[in-house]
């Protein structure tokens, strides 16, 4: 089991609550848990962060083993959550963007290896136009978390030296 972190994790703790230049102990646990393999994400999460070209872009490249390329293992596991995708009342639309996105590969990812996905995505049951992470988890049996819960379950310290 693994802590499975999908992009936003990365995004939104760059731009607002962990940014580079005032808490730099975030991306130092991050590093220290993804060498130990207990906080992984995936090769497709990892191709939309480069794709912004920044400063998170830049670790996340220096970090390509945290983002392993999905093994066989995956496959049967994703036609298991497209079938429940696809047996919803989601729109044409929404089921096709989904299966091109990165959520798709990291839900079958996380079935695959019974890993936990952390992600800021809230559930939104109702929704015809978006699938959502935590409403494709909820129906397929994957357990998932914010990164907050994360946080506080590795009793993650950022603590400023005397």
């Amino acid at each position: 089991m693994a802590y499975l972190l999908d992009a936003n994790v990365f995004i939104q703790a760059k731009k607002m609550h962990y940014g580079f230049d005032f808490c730099t102990a975030y991306w130092d646990w991050l590093d220290r848990e993804g060498t130990s393999g207990h906080v992984v994400s995936i090769d497709k999460v990892r191709d939309e962060i480069e794709a912004g070209g920044d400063e998170l872009a830049a670790w996340v490249k220096a970090r390509r083993d945290m983002f392993p390329p999905l093994g066989p293992e995956t496959l049967p596991h994703l036609a298991a959550v497209a079938a429940w995708v696809q047996s919803r009342s989601y729109s044409q639309a929404a089921i096709a963007a989904f299966l091109q996105e990165a959520d798709y590969y990291l839900i079958g990812r996380a079935l695959a290896h019974t890993d936990i996905i952390v992600t800021s995505e809230l559930p939104a049951p109702g929704s015809k136009n978006n699938v959502k992470i935590p409403d494709v988890c909820i129906g397929v049996g994957v357990t998932f978390m914010n990164p907050f819960q994360m946080l506080r379950t590795e009793q993650a310290r950022f603590v400023l030296a005397a």
